[in-house]
């Protein structure tokens, strides 16, 4: 059997990605759904929440199945539920069920998503073991870049041919996309290394990096740095998704921008968002799963303290798109960190589980800053709120680091056995 090509199975990957990551252009939905049928805003918001709590819960719901029957199906299965979804969202616009979008949109579609997200993951950790970070952000990275390639089309769609035809199309043109990815992708032997890497082991120029536990994904949960890991992730993303929720009206309201350049910043975020998917995840290949998390939280901290008092534009701007990239990039370099801490046995299962922080945090964010701008009247109060979860996201991974290295020294022993043991097998 022909090698597959580790690249194309990136591609393959990526392609699965930017097709579920359209979910990020559901703003250019909102106004054309309520124009046409004479929904609220909140009405359609509450369909894109579903989507992301969906998400979440799919992914840990499902992550078992993508680890026992392969990625290539769950990846189709991902494909038929996805486009099932949207397919089904156009029939709901046209018989104007508001019930029937919640189902197909929020529901079908969300369900495709969570299955999707973790597909390809876990097999590109396994094809890319001496870039875990790179292989993990480039795939992430299609997540957070859906978005900029949907929104355009959709939006010329709409004006085209209309809101249910637009549903269609897109519901078609992802469903074969995605098969297209689902074909390739494939797990790799087991204990593949790439040539390069595999010469150096043998040649002993490189030591290989070994994870710290292979463990299941029950194991996995039982353990304190599963939970940290979690809480980690659950601060980062409500940071992250606050910011996205009311980034334009916050713009507006902050620094006095005009509500065209406050658009303007927030199709910019999409670019930071992706970019940071990529830039952080690779950094974490050389800095270390641990450094960049702790990092992500010293970062954002300061930027929080600061923002209540920013008056100025720029500066106000350069602080929100360094916030993005963080949130992108906790999500593109989660995926490496699992496999750091706990294995590649059922990699795709523990991420699952993980992504309940997603679920959650999708709901959090949002609604937190909602409240207290409707309470306080003002955002300046919300930024102090999300400082106090920054802090405790950043001892946090002060905490992790000191549990790895806990279980570190308790290996120790058992592994200078195992050396001594092949010395004398040796001998």
């Amino acid at each position: 059997m022909k090698q597959k090509n580790r690249w194309l199975i990136a591609l393959s990957a990526v392609a699965i990605h930017i097709s579920i990551g359209s979910v990020y252009a559901y703003s250019v939905y909102k106004n054309p759904l309520s124009e046409q049928l004479g929904w609220s805003s909140t009405q359609t918001a509450l369909a894109f929440t579903i989507a992301i709590f969906c998400l979440g819960t799919s992914a840990a719901f499902f992550g078992r199945l993508v680890e026992k029957k392969g990625p290539r199906y769950s990846a189709t299965v991902a494909a038929i539920l996805f486009a099932t979804g949207l397919i089904a969202t156009g029939i709901a616009i046209h018989y104007e069920s508001l019930t029937g979008f919640y189902l197909s949109y929020g529901l079908i579609s969300g369900m495709g998503l969570g299955i999707g997200y973790i597909s390809p993951v876990s097999t590109l950790v396994k094809w890319f073991p001496d870039r875990r970070g790179l292989a993990t952000g480039m795939a992430v990275m299609g997540f957070g870049a859906g978005a900029l390639i949907c929104s355009p089309i959709a939006n010329y769609l709409i004006e085209n041919v209309g809101l249910s035809e637009t549903f269609y199309i897109l519901g078609v043109s992802y469903f074969i996309l995605m098969l297209s990815g689902a074909a390739y992708i494939a797990k790799p032997e087991e204990g593949w290394m790439p040539a390069g890497m595999k010469e150096k082991a043998e040649k002993g120029t490189m030591r290989l990096k070994e994870d710290l536990a292979q463990l299941t994904a029950n194991e996995a949960i039982k353990t304190k740095r599963f939970w940290m890991l979690w809480v980690m992730m659950f601060v980062n993303i409500s940071s992250g998704i606050m910011l996205i929720s009311v980034a334009s009206p916050m713009a507006q309201e902050k620094v006095g921008m005009t509500a065209v350049a406050a658009a303007s910043m927030v199709g910019l975020m999409g670019f930071f968002n992706g970019g940071g998917r990529i830039g952080w995840a690779s950094a974490s290949d050389y800095l270390g799963r641990t450094n960049v998390f702790t990092t992500f939280f010293i970062i954002q901290l300061i930027a929080f303290l600061l923002l209540p008092s920013i008056s100025n534009q720029i500066l106000f701007v350069i602080l929100i798109f360094t916030i993005l990239t963080i949130y992108g990039g906790g999500f593109a370099s989660l995926p490496a960190f699992i496999g750091d801490m706990f294995g590649t046995k059922q990699l795709g299962a523990i991420h699952g589980y993980l992504l309940t922080s997603w679920s959650m945090a999708g709901v959090f964010g949002p609604m937190l800053v909602a409240y207290i701008r409707d309470t306080t009247n003002s955002y300046n109060a919300t930024f102090y709120v999300f400082a106090f979860f920054l802090t405790i996201a950043l001892i946090t991974s002060i905490y992790i680091r000191k549990d790895i290295q806990k279980v570190k020294n308790e290996q120790q022993p058992s592994l200078k056995q195992n050396k001594k043991l092949q010395q004398r097998i040796a001998h």
